[in-house]
């Protein structure tokens, strides 16, 4: 097995700045899927608490997609905590999944539905897509 290599503190400012915040290929997959499905929706709604990646105002739903490191999902992925600067990791991970809580209370406060999906339930697709159909028809009744 080959040895991993320690990075410089300037390569992984380099890495992580790297990293993007929209458009990231696993929301790309979602939009795929909910616009394949026949719904609309608009992206980034700034208007909204927390800007959700997918909002479906007929809906009165919003839909996150979060990558699992970044969320501190359970997951395998998700509860990796990198060696270096590991309490500095810890703390922003709590902030963020604080301020996913605060954002799904405030939505909610407004009357919207919220739906997170998680970058490892990618894997199962058709299991996504019946979970987003499953929310959304909970927003209307019943009724799509």
């Amino acid at each position: 097995m080959a040895k991993k290599r320690k990075e410089e503190p300037e390569e992984r400012s380099r890495i992580m700045r790297a990293v993007k915040s929209r458009d990231t290929a696993p929301e790309l997959r979602v939009r795929r899927i909910v616009h394949r499905m026949g719904f609309r929706f608009s992206l980034k709604r700034a208007d909204l608490p927390g800007k959700p990646d997918l909002a479906l105002p007929k809906y009165r739903a919003a839909i996150f997609v979060h990558g699992c490191f970044w969320h501190g999902h359970r997951c395998r992925r998700g509860a990796r905590v990198p060696k270096t600067n590991a309490e500095y990791w810890r703390a922003k991970v709590a902030r963020n999944r604080a301020r996913d809580r605060r954002v799904a209370a405030e939505l909610r406060a407004q009357g919207w539905r919220v739906l997170a999906i998680y970058e490892c339930a990618l894997k199962r697709e058709a299991a996504v897509e019946k979970r987003i159909e499953k929310f959304l028809r909970q927003s209307q009744g019943g009724v799509l």
